[in-house]
């Protein structure tokens, strides 16, 4: 569990200002780098992942390559992960407090100041890729992570004996954005997962043009890399795609109004992002689409919008369109 030796990369990291608008990880500090700051008693971690492709799903590449559909990352095509994961691993401690009795013991998913790549190397859960995710040889990269903290004494698991990348550099060419800067090393800002989801005001404009289709989320890094060959579908019901996700149209989803977002997309990761990002999102799709007349009139009907965010976004489309 120690994590001292991540504390300069966290640090340079930051320093670099590679976390972008993500004040959070430069407010929490090197709290990240130490459990037993973050949660006080943590002795030992349980690192967990869980397979979210759910089976059936429209083919990844064919909708990248279609310019009229809107791509959606992978994970988010059904109920939100922070609450499927959350559930299963309170679960995991109630049955070891069934065999051994209370004990203390705190459960995190992607929701605090927590390593968990790391942690989850550490653990033998795999490797950390050339595009800073975990790699697994038999499932990939397509999960989630999960940690149990607790003030339990366990035996820990040791790393792998080595990582196997080797001499790939797939997942840095693949980038659209060319976010990964080097092997290991991701400037989050140029990322089109940070672009489209964390960041809250306007798309840097030369970015634009590079994101494509992709309206919520990347997987190009992902979809490049060898190992995701041996990725599976995971049999949770709360993964299966929800609303068509998988395979709709941009000029379909920007006709959504507000009701129909908050409505659909309940429960969905997607939600927290808010309507008028979705909407500055799939402007930006429909100005990198090829210029239909359904296009062009899905961006007029809303040239006008009340969002200043909205707005702008529109007119850089139609300005696209040479409309």
């Amino acid at each position: 569990m120690d994590l001292s030796h991540a504390e300069a990369g966290l640090q340079n990291w930051l320093a670099a200002g590679f976390h972008g608008e993500m004040d959070y990880m430069a407010r929490h500090g090197q709290k990240r780098a130490r459990p037993a700051e973050l949660v006080p008693g943590t002795r030992s971690i349980l690192s967990v992942f869980m397979p979210y492709q759910p089976p059936g799903t429209a083919d990844a590449e064919a909708i990248l390559a279609d310019g009229e559909r809107a791509y959606l990352s992978r994970y988010a095509l059904g109920r939100d992960y922070h609450k499927v994961l959350r559930n299963r691993l309170q679960v995991l401690a109630d049955r070891l407090a069934a065999l051994i009795g209370p004990f203390g013991h705190r459960v995190f998913v992607d929701s605090a100041p927590v390593l968990e790549v790391e942690l989850a190397r550490q653990a033998g859960n795999g490797w950390r890729g050339k595009h800073t995710l975990l790699l697994n040889r038999d499932y990939g990269s397509f999960f989630f992570l999960g940690e149990l903290f607790t003030d339990l004494v366990l035996p820990p698991d040791p790393p792998l004996p080595q990582e196997h990348c080797g001499s790939c550099t797939r997942c840095l060419g693949a980038c659209p954005t060319q976010a990964i800067v080097a092997p290991y090393r991701l400037d989050a800002r140029r990322c089109i997962s940070y672009l489209t989801i964390e960041l809250h005001g306007a798309i840097p404009e030369e970015l634009r043009p590079l994101i494509g289709n992709r309206v919520y989320g990347c997987d190009d890094c992902q979809l490049a890399c060898p190992w995701n060959r041996f990725a599976v579908t995971s049999d949770e019901t709360d993964f299966a795609v929800r609303n068509g996700l998988d395979d709709v149209t941009l000029v379909e989803l920007f006709g959504w109004s507000e009701e129909d977002f908050k409505a659909r997309l309940a429960g969905s990761p997607i939600y927290r992002i808010g309507y008028a990002r979705w909407l500055r999102n799939i402007a930006v799709g429909l100005g990198n689409a090829p210029g239909s007349l359904a296009v062009i009139a899905a961006l007029q009907a809303r040239q006008d919008d009340p969002d200043p965010l909205v707005r702008e976004h529109v007119g850089w489309a139609l300005a696209r369109h040479g409309v």
